[in-house]
């Protein structure tokens, strides 16, 4: 379809704007004709000569400056006069008709002033016509002056999609490569940019292009959530001032003074400083104990448990995966390893030393622990003095408040609306497995009141068409990756040429060209063997500042999240991580992007997964983009073979792992056949039906009779990531699964798991369908399990270990927040991150709860303050 544009207008003078005005005006109301009628029929032919071409020149004097050529009207007047011959006229006729003469002869033959008897009728149509002259001009005029494609900005295109609303046009190569989803007319009516998705490099760049909150409440409702928010948070505050309350009191017995008659100095750090205790790196929000000869620090945590005589040292373990060759790891045999290899820990025993006298004061830590073992731990504080235990008596304050001001009749209403709208929205919303399912267009009735109630049962949600509450800018990783590159940061567009992948097979950072990777994204990866290479992307672009690095993006995302009190990052009203002030070291909560490849079939050893763990807060994760890559017959048989081929090394791994361990208790043990579970597994020497490599190609020894073609062999499975998501009550079942069958499982260079510090939170095990039926039938555990489609949100509750395998190439974004629902996971994660071993990935308290409870509980009942007296 070939698209011309229409030009704007040319600057006119004022002189020329008048002269265009008039001549339209003679146009429409026939001026000219009416000074032709006054030219006298008699006198001298000389003289009515002159006169007809001084009329003739100012007609065309007038016209030159409008688009239209000579009037119709003015025209027939003259060549009718017989005081004269315009022998012109006739020389027009026989010459070859030019563009102007061809829309002049167009306009003769549809205004014929006999045909049309009413005269209102003719003057519409005479200006019709003339608009559409002047828009046949300007086509003219864009061929000799080109306009800028507002997408590239480059000149000399062609074909155009004009917009009808705006002046920006969009030229047909960019419409084709950017905005494939939408049609010719679709832009030509809206145009991306009035539509506010367009993509273009100035566009993506840009902040506050659109409405990021897709719901407005109240402020009765406003009030009615920080009450709710408020009385979730009390507990935990008076938990937290109990604990400082009671340090006071031990440092008092040991000054021998009142706690009100000693003043605890304050800690010197600035506000963009956080505070961690030096044993288990659990953050530090107000009262600590410090050594002022070096300045070693411990909480209130591990003060109580040396006191209690609890305390347990943090040893430094690492396990030293081996890499055993690209062979092994397709099931083939390792390469020799040098014994040097291998475990590298460092087990330091409790010293015996680090105790509390008998009035409760403590040394600081030996220096086997990181202390100097000589100096007395002194109290100190971050916060004003006071500070915490003054805001719990606000707190309490303002809730008698709200009661005396919130009416019965008013608390009436609300409570039957709610019940009658979460007994309509249960009817229909509620699946099969108890999960909370609904449509995006839903949510606002009623939908907020059911989150709420599955929530707090720490149930997942999942929310239908989520990118449907967004303008529709495209996710694809090729205009992220375009943005990134045009940015404005010299910094990051020189760093995009390249990106540091994770390879899912080795478990390992590979660098690869971004253009590779993403190409690889779209059409498949193999390895030489045609074994499908998994990449993926984990917090891309590699930043804490996507807010910074995709502006437009951000917004869009966020304009995109469902039950947005909860999810929204900057001014969700009922999320914790929102309320830290400006002056405050915040966490890193998100939005994040992963970008990972992905097929249908599982391949057991791999696999394109985010492996199993556990967040230490809430989190929502929205797919915004798939591409299905779909394998080859001949890549399914050799998958096929080499499962078979990974299935072997399995079996003849545990066999060996069992023979050393009948040979270590005195066991007898076979040494050329194995039985286990009704199985017979063959020494190495018996397999010889293996794939055979030549030249770079795996080729099959032979052919199962039952193989099928690719496209029977293709799943039924429509979505495109499959999540297992776990009940936090399930937690400790699992983990004593995960350590009974820990060497089934295989991690870095796809070495069995010969280490376990934590098996959730180490993050190296992925239970594949067959695992998931095993723990089924040994623990009666089985996760909810489910298939995320384009465009749904996952809402997942802090302390539910989930897992998630990619069936397509997919891009997900992700956020964390922090609901007051689930504030007691957090403080329980937050614990048995501090239990883990020293450089432990997940060890450090990143979240920082205690003081997200703090700061939340004071805007909440500084902003109903300011409700209640607004009312």
């Amino acid at each position: 379809m070939k698209v011309v544009v229409p030009n704007k207008e040319q600057p006119k003078t004022p002189q020329t704007e008048d002269k265009s005005k008039l001549s339209r005006c003679s146009e429409v109301y026939g001026t000219p004709k009416r000074k032709a009628e006054k030219i006298p029929e008699h006198g001298h032919k000389k003289n009515c000569a002159v006169r007809v071409t001084e009329k003739k020149r100012e007609v065309r004097e007038i016209n030159k400056f409008d688009n239209i050529k000579p009037k119709l009207e003015a025209r027939e007047d003259l060549c009718s006069l017989k005081t004269t011959k315009l022998p012109c006229w006739r020389r027009d006729e026989k010459q070859k008709l030019t563009v102007s003469n061809k829309k002049r002869k167009y306009k003769d033959d549809l205004l014929n002033d006999d045909d049309l008897e009413d005269e209102e009728m003719l003057i519409l149509l005479r200006a019709k016509t003339s608009s559409r002259s002047r828009r046949m001009n300007n086509v003219k005029n864009v061929e000799q002056k080109p306009r800028n494609c507002h997408q590239c900005m480059k000149k000399g295109r062609t074909l155009f999609v004009p917009c009808t609303k705006c002046p920006k046009m969009y030229c047909m190569q960019c419409v084709d490569k950017w905005y494939p989803d939408m049609k010719i007319e679709e832009i030509a009516v809206s145009c991306p940019f009035c539509r506010k998705n367009c993509n273009c490099n100035v566009c993506l760049s840009s902040r506050g292009m659109i409405k990021t909150s897709n719901r407005d409440i109240t402020d009765y409702e406003k009030a009615q959530n920080l009450h709710y928010m408020i009385n979730l948070l009390l507990p935990f505050l008076k938990q937290i001032c109990h604990e400082q309350n009671q340090e006071e009191q031990i440092e008092a017995k040991i000054l021998g003074k009142h706690s009100f008659e000693k003043e605890i100095p304050q800690s010197l750090c600035g506000n963009d400083e956080r505070v961690y205790c030096d044993h288990c790196a659990t953050s530090i929000i107000d009262l600590h104990r410090s050594c002022p000869s070096c300045s070693y620090e411990l909480c209130l945590s591990c003060c109580q448990e040396i006191r209690d005589g609890s305390i347990t040292p943090r040893v430094e373990q690492k396990f030293l995966y081996v890499n055993r060759g690209y062979d092994y790891m397709h099931g083939g045999d390792p390469l020799p390893v040098s014994n040097d290899f291998g475990t590298s820990e460092c087990h330091t025993k409790l010293s015996n030393v680090w105790n509390a006298k008998s009035d409760g004061s403590i040394r600081c830590a030996p220096k086997e622990f990181g202390g100097c073992g000589s100096a007395a731990l002194e109290l100190r504080r971050v916060l004003p003095s006071g500070w915490i235990s003054e805001l719990e008596i606000r707190t309490r304050s303002m809730l008698k408040i709200w009661e005396n001001v919130n009416t019965t009749l008013q608390q009436k209403k609300a409570v039957s609306s709610c019940t009658s709208l979460r007994k309509e929205a249960i009817k229909v919303d509620i699946n099969d497995d108890n999960m909370y399912c609904s449509e995006s267009s839903n949510i606002q009735k009623g939908g907020l009141l059911l989150f709420q109630k599955h929530w707090a049962n720490g149930e997942p949600v999942i929310v239908r068409d989520a990118l449907k509450l967004g303008t529709g800018l495209s996710w694809k990783p090729m205009v992220m990756w375009r943005a990134l590159c045009e940015n404005r940061i010299s910094e990051v567009g020189s760093k995009m040429s390249e990106v540091k992948a994770i390879d899912c097979l080795a478990n390992c950072e590979v660098e690869i060209d971004t253009h590779t990777f993403f190409k690889g994204y779209i059409e498949g990866r193999t390895y030489r063997n045609l074994w499908p290479e998994m990449l993926k992307l984990k917090d891309w672009p590699p930043s804490d500042k996507f807010e910074d690095l995709l502006p437009r993006h951000c917004d869009e995302f966020i304009r995109s999240l469902p039950f947005q009190e909860y999810s929204d990052p900057r001014s969700g009203i009922l999320n914790l991580a929102a309320k830290l002030p400006a002056h405050v070291l915040k966490p890193d909560m998100g939005p994040k992007t992963y970008i990972a490849y992905g097929i249908k079939e599982e391949l057991g050893r791999g696999d394109s997964v985010t492996k199993l763990h556990c967040d230490m807060s809430d989190a929502v994760n929205i797919l915004t983009h798939t591409a299905e890559v779909i394998l080859t017959d001949e890549q399914h048989l050799i998958i096929s073979k080499l499962k078979e081929a990974h299935k072997v090394q399995d079996e003849r791994e545990q066999c060996a792992q069992e023979t050393v361990s009948d040979s270590l208790n005195g066991r007898p043990f076979k040494q050329n056949k194995v039985r286990t579970e009704n199985k017979v597994v063959l020494e190495s020497k018996d397999i010889e039906k293996r794939p055979i490599e030549i030249n770079g190609r795996i080729f099959p020894n032979d052919v199962h009779e039952g193989f099928t073609s690719a496209t029977e062999n293709e799943s039924i499975e429509t979505g495109s990531a499959l999540w297992d998501i776990f009940r936090r009550e399930d937690s400790e079942k699992l983990e004593t699964y995960l350590r009974k069958h820990s060497r089934e499982f295989r991690h870095t260079y796809c070495s069995p798991v010969e280490e376990v510090a934590h098996p959730i939170h180490d993050q190296c095990f992925y239970l594949t369908s067959e695992h998931k039926k095993k723990l089924k039938e040994e623990f009666d555990v089985e996760p909810w399990t489910f298939e995320q489609k384009l465009g749904e949100a996952v809402f997942i509750p802090a302390g539910c270990p989930h897992q998630v395998r990619n069936l397509k190439s997919c891009t997900k974004v992700a956020v964390d927040f922090v609901s007051p629902e689930n504030i007691h996971e957090c403080l329980r994660l937050t614990n048995e991150f501090r239990q883990l071993p020293k450089n432990h990935k997940a060890r450090e308290d990143k979240l920082e709860i205690k003081k997200m409870i703090v700061y939340a509980i004071d805007e909440a009942v500084t902003d109903l303050k300011a409700l209640l007296n607004f009312s």
